[in-house]
């Protein structure tokens, strides 16, 4: 079995001007090489911390690396976007990362687990960003899985725990 290993939140460098908070390019160099995970592969998940918690916003893969991948202009324009909208918050990321291993990373098991981050995800956050995968499922289990709001049974607490939930 392939386990990947989790690291985050870690804060995202932004320059927070007088109209709206953008990532800061000039500071991610500093960011990666303090992450320890730029040469790394695997999922990764943008999200804003704010006093509610932390809200899922994009979830990617990166099977080249995630310094290649992360901060791609097309995924900055939709972290900049989000981050005028918010107005308040901390933008910070989740790593996901594959095991290490010489040759080809294994791109099917990236991408089943980018899969299952974006159906999680999504049950989170509605307004996700990303464009595949987004589809709710139109099924749930109360209390257990998108089950709605409220107070989750015994049963339900127990069946989540035995399947470890």
């Amino acid at each position: 079995m392939v386990v990947f290993e989790v690291k985050g939140p870690l804060n995202v460098p932004t320059y927070d001007g007088k109209a709206a908070k953008i990532v800061d390019s000039e500071a991610l160099s500093a960011f990666w090489e303090s992450s320890g995970v730029e040469m790394r592969r695997g999922c990764y998940l943008f999200a804003v911390r704010a006093s509610k918690g932390i809200r899922p916003i994009y979830v990617g893969r990166a099977t080249k690396t995630f310094k290649q991948e992360v901060f791609t202009p097309h995924k900055l324009e939709k972290y900049q976007r989000c981050l005028a909208d918010i107005g308040k918050g901390t933008p910070v990321l989740f790593f996901v990362m594959a095991p290490t291993k010489k040759g080809k990373p294994n791109v099917k098991l990236i991408q089943a687990a980018e899969d299952y981050l974006i159906q999680t995800a999504v049950s989170r956050n509605p307004d996700l960003l990303n464009v595949k995968g987004t589809e709710l499922e139109n099924w749930g289990i109360a209390g257990v899985l998108r089950g709605g709001k409220g107070k989750a049974s015994k049963a339900a607490l127990a069946f989540k725990k035995t399947l470890g939930l």
